[in-house]
């Protein structure tokens, strides 16, 4: 495996940074109020110091289990039907029964908004598990106390104060038998150890090829370059299926932005003009560094500027 200190050598990475210089694409505002949050555990809204799951729980134990992140603007959870439509097929692809509906659903999600008085800039993990196990082994069999719901929603303003820095990793977003990464699961080492690669190289969030050695996403978002006016992404093969990812492919289609989904290179990004990620949390966030080499004048560009005003104006629509 090609090590971080590897790469630094060569110079693909930049030297470490002091630890205040760094942020994270989740980022938010400090709220005092999400101290007192109340959260939902299967049907029962908990103070935060009291929500719990079982140490025999499938998810804490196995991460076998999947889940949602939504926000709330205005009053109302952001494209909730694709996200939902995304929950349930991957509940399905991994043989999960929910044990609710998608209006059980919603009803958890008005009823902890409700509970935490939250009307905008809020954001909901809602997740998903097989539940607690008989035993603590992996046979999914075991899982006999099932399933468990936990939906955490925190008040939540991004807060990202400059673009990100990059650094390119050695893991990679895997092939679909092995695990797909379309899958929104629990099991999330390989990015977790991918961001922290990252982050000892002195960058904020991994740059993660696929499996033929092409750009693919980064462990936490999807990823966009702009050269000469257009807009690339990757195939979507190797990477989640996200919303935000499609919402921007679809608005630049409507809007007569040149985009395409294709196999580029770490080339194709050093010589970018923009660069930037999408996710729901925080819908475009900028890049303004990919392997120690500048991106563009290392600011938010005008092509990523007009895509996050849509963007803006589809979410307020």
């Amino acid at each position: 495996m090609v090590r971080a200190s590897y790469l630094l050598a060569v110079g693909l990475v930049r030297p470490s940074v002091p630890d205040m210089d760094k942020i994270t694409t989740h980022q938010a505002q400090e709220d005092a109020r999400n101290e007192t949050i109340l959260i939902w555990v299967n049907g029962a809204l908990k103070q935060r110091a009291e929500a719990m799951v079982s140490v025999f729980d499938s998810g804490f134990m196995l991460g076998d289990g999947v889940w949602e992140g939504l926000r709330l603007y205005n009053g109302r959870w952001s494209f909730l039907e694709e996200h939902l439509d995304r929950l349930f097929e991957a509940a399905k692809a991994i043989d999960l029964d929910i044990g609710m509906g998608r209006d059980g659903i919603i009803a958890a999600l008005e009823e902890t908004r409700r509970a935490n008085s939250m009307d905008t800039d809020a954001h909901a993990r809602l997740m998903v598990t097989r539940g607690t196990k008989l035993r603590p082994f992996q046979h999914p069999s075991l899982s006999r106390y099932g399933p468990t719901v936990v939906i955490i929603m925190e008040h939540s303003r991004p807060s990202i104060p400059r673009p990100v820095r990059l650094a390119t990793v050695p893991h990679i977003r895997g092939l679909p038998m092995s695990q797909d990464p379309k899958l929104n699961s629990h099991s999330k080492l390989n990015c977790v150890l991918a961001c922290i690669a990252a982050e000892k190289a002195g960058a904020d969030e991994a740059l993660m090829l696929d499996v033929h050695g092409f750009v693919n996403t980064t462990n936490a978002c999807n990823f966009f370059i702009v050269r000469k006016g257009e807009v690339w992404t990757s195939t979507g093969d190797y990477c989640m299926n996200g919303i935000t990812r499609q919402k921007v492919i679809d608005l630049c289609r409507a809007h007569g932005i040149p985009v395409f989904e294709r196999n580029f290179s770490l080339v194709d990004c050093y010589g970018a003009d923009e660069a930037f990620l999408t996710g729901t949390f925080g819908a475009q966030t900028p890049v303004g560094e990919i392997d120690g080499r500048m991106i563009g004048d290392g600011a938010l560009g005008p092509v990523t500027a007009r895509i996050r005003q849509l963007y803006k104006d589809l979410v307020g629509a």
